[in-house]
């Protein structure tokens, strides 16, 4: 049965309501296993129908948030690229070879929480790929030379990034929101860091060692294949890998306890622009007020949002309007962003967002639009989970900030108990000017 086909008969099967998977009650829809080797490296299962395909995440739980030391951001972001380089045993063109003529995908991505590495394949070579990953991550090789060449390309991402304004707004947001924690600097990390990079080889050596270490890392992996020898072939190539993760000494920020402005110049042509963050909090499925602060998004300022509705489809003041309040190991920002066809109109902009903000802070919201939208986030969830790859890139920021996947359950359930007071509470904590930053930002005439 196809995985889309599966999770649509459950849900018809259930009324709507999914019953409890075999890896545990909630709506997660597949079985999955979890197993920790000696060395402490994580490993979830997800087997499922998929057509003989496969998708293996190594998800290793540091990224830019890890970077504490003064002078030397960036370095989460630079081993997405190093990765690729290569060991001893399967040279760069080597590794590279062996991935196309199995016809797979492999790709990584960096984040303020993890780095994650992917690849997408046939079921038939996953020993093969077993093989590949487990060396590089124990045994990646790179002189000094093709360390400067590496970070000399990172720094060349970093300029072509500030060609976008929201790349320049968004570096000078987080730097005024953060004053003590490492979500200060964005994920490439500061350019005096990065141009400094080249010389900082020894220091990449350490990094390495401090953080790639099984006790770090978790991977994922979801589709066609048998839990029992997969699991045999993983503690085969993993096991020799040795503990010595170093946790980072990563700053506590104070708590804001005054409104922060901020107005960013471009140098080029630009729509206005128009960001207001609140500090949110860490992700916690317990904490039902942090779990009813993470609605808000959808609720205030998603598509079926009145504020939408009149600056978007009514009155076309904005582009758009959208709002993030995204999951963090740490406490993050919960943002609202917006895109101005005027300069003149920010004020007037941001006004709206106060009224619709102080809206649902004196008025419960309606026991209907809470209920839509606490569908809207499971069945986006369930919609999006019909491929491995889906299923394992949907899961892969949850597994890095908890270290597993139990958290899905607990979620949304959580969501489920989630009440209209809950909500109003929430706002009233969360949606303080004192907690906020605001940061526009306005391009040449």
């Amino acid at each position: 049965m196809k995985p889309l086909v599966y999770v649509m008969l459950a849900i018809a099967l259930t009324g709507g309501v999914l019953n409890a998977a075999p890896g545990g009650d909630g709506v997660f829809p597949y079985p999955w296993e979890t197993h920790t080797l000696e060395n402490g490296l994580r490993v979830v299962m997800i087997p499922m129908s998929s057509g003989g395909l496969m998708s293996y995440y190594s998800v290793v739980r540091t990224g830019s948030r890890d970077e504490y030391e003064a002078g030397k951001t960036g370095f989460a972001h630079f081993f997405e690229h190093m990765m690729f380089r290569g060991t001893k045993n399967y040279p760069a063109s080597v590794y590279d070879r062996m991935v196309t003529e199995m016809g797979a995908d492999a790709n990584a991505y960096t984040t303020d929480d993890l780095t994650a590495y992917h690849l997408s394949f046939a079921s038939q070579d996953l020993e093969t790929v077993i093989k590949l990953e487990s060396d590089r991550f124990q045994h990646l090789d790179y002189a000094e030379a093709p360390f400067q060449t590496e970070s000399g390309a990172v720094y060349g991402e970093y300029r072509k990034n500030r060609t976008s304004p929201w790349e320049v707004l968004i570096e000078a947001l987080q730097e005024t929101a953060f004053t003590k924690h490492t979500y200060g600097h964005t994920t490439m990390g500061y350019e005096a860091d990065i141009k400094a990079m080249p010389t900082m080889y020894a220091y990449s050596k350490e990094f390495f060692s401090r953080y790639y270490r099984p006790e770090n890392v978790v991977l994922l992996l979801a589709g066609d294949f048998d839990a029992k020898k997969t699991l045999d072939m993983i503690r085969k190539y993993y096991g020799g890998w040795q503990k010595g993760y170093v946790a980072p000494a990563v700053p506590v920020e104070p708590a804001q306890t005054a409104e922060r402005k901020i107005s960013v110049s471009y140098d080029g042509k630009t729509l206005p622009l128009l960001v207001v963050a609140y500090k949110g909090e860490a992700l916690d499925p317990s904490n039902r007020l942090m779990v009813a602060g993470s609605m808000l998004d959808d609720l205030l300022f998603g598509e079926t949002s009145e504020i939408y509705k009149k600056l978007v489809l009514q009155e076309q003041k904005v582009q758009f309007i959208s709002a993030d309040f995204d999951f963090n190991r740490d406490p993050g920002l919960w943002a609202i962003y917006a895109m101005v066809k005027d300069a003149k109109d920010l004020p007037y902009v941001q006004a709206e967002i106060d009224r619709t903000v102080e809206t649902f802070r004196t008025t419960q919201v309606d026991a209907k639009k809470l209920a839509n939208v606490k569908k809207r986030l499971k069945y986006s969830f369930l919609m999006n989970l019909d491929t491995p790859d889906k299923v394992a890139g949907r899961l892969a920021r949850l597994v890095a900030i908890t270290g597993g996947i139990d958290v899905v359950n607990q979620l949304y359930a959580a969501y489920d108990a989630v009440t209209a007071a809950d909500i109003q509470n929430a706002v009233a904590t969360y949606l303080t000017p004192a907690r906020r930053t605001i940061a526009t930002l306005k391009g040449r005439d």
